[in-house]
């Protein structure tokens, strides 16, 4: 599975004990992930998975030991706009991981946002020119949306609301080599 992001952000609101998060990851823009290496994901890359009725996920670090919302479970909505994937999901502090994930939030930890996806056969294009390389993203298997400490687009942002969220551990540039680990040309 590759993880990507997207301009945009993350939105949290304090509802009782539950916490409510919106999300929305804009298509159609060219984004650098490492000097030379640019992604765009294509408006729509993601409507099979969105429109179907396989459960998606909202985690944690895009750890699936630490879901903090599901479709299946009814906490996750995800919906295809006309300019952008959006999602809002209802996360409980019913497990550490939850706890730990609205401390490490309200703490300016965690400011990242990144979908997890498969990129369908034939669903995407790597171009070469002039030593820069651009892969376009048409059509792509979403798995997961997750906060992240690190995003492989560094422009998606977290905004915090009202309250307080779990670190990741891992060294602070694995995201840009899981991210390099992707373009095989």
């Amino acid at each position: 599975m590759l993880w990507g992001g997207s301009l945009g952000g993350l939105e949290i609101r304090q509802e009782g004990d539950a916490v409510r998060v919106a999300g929305r990851f804009p298509y159609d823009t060219r984004t650098q992930l490492a000097p030379g290496y640019f992604e765009t994901i294509a408006r729509g890359a993601f409507a099979s998975r969105v429109n179907g009725t396989d459960d998606l996920h909202f985690l944690s670090g895009h750890d699936f030991e630490k879901p903090l919302a599901s479709r299946m479970a009814g906490t996750l909505e995800v919906r295809e706009e006309t300019d952008a994937l959006t999602f809002e999901a209802t996360v409980a502090a019913h497990t550490s991981w939850a706890r730990d994930f609205l401390a490490a939030h309200g703490a300016g930890l965690i400011r990242g946002l990144s979908p997890g996806f498969r990129v369908a056969k034939g669903g995407e294009t790597v171009t070469r020119e002039n030593g820069v390389v651009h892969r376009s993203i048409t059509e792509a298997e979403l798995v997961e949306v997750s906060a992240v400490t690190r995003g492989a687009y560094p422009t998606a942002q977290i905004e915090a609301r009202n309250w307080s969220p779990c670190v990741r551990h891992e060294r602070p540039d694995a995201g840009l080599h899981r991210t390099l680990n992707r373009w095989r040309l």
